[in-house]
């Protein structure tokens, strides 16, 4: 079990004592874990900026972060995330407003307006908590808190988008599926690790097209990702692996040059 932040830590300038997390172990990852899900973290605390990375990182989510209102609206208006997380009192401005911004389209959001928002901060009185969610938080956890429960949240408030819309993909003889994090060829299932479901999922979302190494590194991996690194040819050669078993027609291409290519199974 992964341990509750503690109050003790250094407190903040300005904080109504937020405190940096002093253990976190054995994280269970996501069963509605989807491959390519991008969160921003925006905190100004370096120690628990740090700690969520790791932790939310081992979950299986690639993690952005912004330390202030500014850093924020820029990143929201380029990448498309699938949630954000807030902390009210920020260098330069609120959480509040950012958020109020957000859900009145008064900034601009790469995956729009309703995009879903966490408020996680150290305001903790029921006057706090209804005016967070009155202006258009989709939840609300108080500091210090505890890693699972967070993270059964960011899981509630992203089923809304799994069970809404298309959470099984198939191509050919291959199937995913992203709420129960389950991939099968026939009757064969697969046992990937988190990067490559990713892999796979946004491979089959676009299937038959060339995914170049850079693409699946941003949507798969984090904006802290080395863009020299060998992870994407080495996660899609295991992944090539796992997909073809002896006989079996090769599903996973190389286009020489230019990237990954998915076909179905004839």
């Amino acid at each position: 079990m992964w341990g509750l932040l503690h109050t003790e830590g250094t407190k903040t300038t300005g904080k109504q004592s937020e405190s940096s997390p002093k253990e976190w172990t054995g994280v269970r990852r996501p069963r509605g874990y989807r491959g390519d899900v991008r969160l921003l973290v925006v905190e100004d605390e370096e120690g628990l900026v740090s700690a969520l990375r790791s932790g939310l990182g081992r979950a299986g989510y690639a993690v952005d972060a912004a330390a202030t209102g500014a850093e924020a609206t820029e990143k929201l208006a380029t990448t498309a995330y699938d949630l954000a997380i807030l902390d009210i009192t920020l260098p330069d401005t609120s959480g509040l407003d950012l958020c109020r911004a957000i859900r009145r389209g008064e900034t601009e959001v790469a995956s729009g307006r309703d995009l879903r928002v966490l408020m996680l901060t150290a305001r903790a009185s029921l006057a706090d908590r209804v005016r967070g969610l009155d202006e258009g938080a989709d939840d609300y956890l108080t500091k210090p808190f505890a890693l699972v429960e967070l993270l059964a949240r960011i899981r509630a408030l992203l089923r809304r988008d799994i069970t809404s819309g298309t959470s099984q993909l198939e191509v050919g003889e291959l199937v995913l599926d992203g709420a129960r994090h389950l991939a099968s060829r026939g009757a064969r299932e697969l046992s990937l690790t988190l990067k490559e479901f990713g892999v796979l999922q946004y491979l089959m979302s676009r299937p038959g097209h060339v995914v170049s190494a850079e693409e699946l590194l941003e949507h798969v991996w984090d904006e802290n990702a080395d863009p020299f690194t060998q992870s994407v040819r080495v996660t899609v050669g295991t992944l090539r692996r796992k997909l073809t078993v002896g006989d079996e027609e090769q599903l996973l291409e190389t286009v020489i040059g230019r990237g990954y290519r998915l076909r179905g199974a004839t």
